[in-house]
């Protein structure tokens, strides 16, 4: 957890749900105003970008990140990536509060799988920071919000987890003119007292973790790098905004490094594990993962699979599958599965270092495959002089 000042008043509020849930409405309502965000009906998730903006709404400067298709579970791991980057560093070097933005509908098991990736992208800690927002109010149709959220098990369940806290607005029928409870006006200035108290539950603090920590830091090593270029030529809100543009692009190349070596690492792990033959092994790997990049700015766990399942299976029949560890799953038994998933640690490691000195997304991946190859081929000998030697004493 982080902390701040009480002077500061600052709230950084990530909006996060699927695409037509009513996260732009929602921040447009939040803020007052019908054209800060873009609406989801206005523009498909896949051309949307993270958006952030900041208004002071009594005494409060509130800063809201919108995720367009952050929670899509048809989109490719692959395309949300830049989008999980730009979050980051937009909420860095963490959020006050989540909100965990559903339509007044029936709840599924595919908003259950949406709100399973707040586990994957943040922690299960982020819901002591959360709160639901429900829009589409008009549709409770005299149901209280009470009751509906009490007629779904899995919806109590995650409302419970976030501490009991939920909201209702409804961006197109309950105006500002409106009295009582379920108005937009009494609605949100309850939302936003309700954050307050989380945030003074909370310590006084934000949700941080390792990601976030290491995307302030670069944002604020390239205020200082800005800071000493232009000599106060540039506010220091202009510097944070173009600190973050230069922290993106580094996060970017620093993950394509680790996904890239990861994943090679863990088809070399396989490899050492049934000792095939490198030259042939390798070599048509790297070959058809370099390819892969040229197409691709990272690598996921499907597109590596479907890469490696060629050669592995011509090489030694294994099959292989994705879903294992942080990228590749083998159907080979326990043994391959450890050495896949021990050449996964060891290939992310190896491709973050290679990609420290790359200038784009590409050339890190590009460094990352090959600096990979180059350690499994040291790694390869050394395992192929053991075998021989205990081959030669039996």
């Amino acid at each position: 957890t982080g902390t701040t000042t009480p002077k500061d008043q600052q709230y950084r509020i990530v909006l996060l749900g699927k695409t037509g849930g009513g996260k732009s409405s929602a921040g447009n309502t939040i803020f007052g105003q019908d054209d800060v965000f873009l609406s989801d009906s206005s523009s498909t998730s896949s051309t949307q970008k993270c958006k952030a903006h900041t208004k002071n709404i009594k005494g409060r400067n509130i800063t809201l990140i919108d995720t367009p298709g952050f929670f899509d579970t048809d989109i490719p791991e692959e395309e949300l990536k830049p989008k999980i980057v730009k979050c980051i560093t937009e909420c860095a070097p963490g959020p006050h509060a989540f909100l965990i933005v559903l339509k007044v509908e029936r709840y599924t098991v595919h908003e259950n799988e949406a709100i399973a990736k707040i586990k994957t992208y943040f922690s299960p800690e982020a819901f002591k920071y959360a709160t639901v927002l429900f829009t589409h109010g008009d549709q409770l149709n005299g149901l209280t919000v009470e009751k509906f959220v009490q007629q779904n098990a899995d919806l109590n369940k995650l409302v419970e987890k976030c501490g009991g806290r939920y909201h209702v607005i409804d961006n197109k029928y309950w105006n500002t003119n409106q009295q009582g409870r379920y108005s937009n006006q009494y609605q949100v200035a309850e939302l936003l007292n309700t954050i307050e108290k989380m945030v003074r539950d909370n310590g006084g603090g934000f949700y941080t973790n390792e990601m976030l920590q290491e995307a302030e830091s670069l944002i604020q090593a390239e205020i200082e790098g800005l800071r000493k270029e232009l000599k106060g030529q540039m506010s220091e809100e202009e510097m944070r905004k173009q600190a973050k543009k230069r922290a993106r692009k580094k996060l970017l190349i620093k993950w394509s490094g680790i996904a890239t070596g990861a994943v090679i690492g863990a088809l070399f792990g396989v490899i050492l594990a049934i000792m095939i033959p490198l030259s042939f092994a390798t070599q048509p790997l790297i070959n058809l993962v370099k390819s892969q990049i040229a197409a691709s700015m990272t690598i996921g766990p499907a597109a590596a699979a479907e890469l490696a399942g060629p050669v592995l299976t011509l090489e030694s029949g294994v099959g292989v599958g994705s879903g294992i560890g942080a990228g590749v799953g083998i159907a080979a038994g326990v043994v391959v599965g450890m050495a896949a998933a021990a050449g996964g640690v060891r290939g992310g490691i190896v491709g973050a270092t290679a990609a420290e000195e790359a200038e784009t997304v590409q050339e890190a991946a590009e460094e990352a495959a090959n600096a990979v190859f180059e350690d499994a081929k040291g790694l390869y000998h050394k395992a192929e002089n053991i075998f021989t030697r205990f081959s030669k004493s039996k």
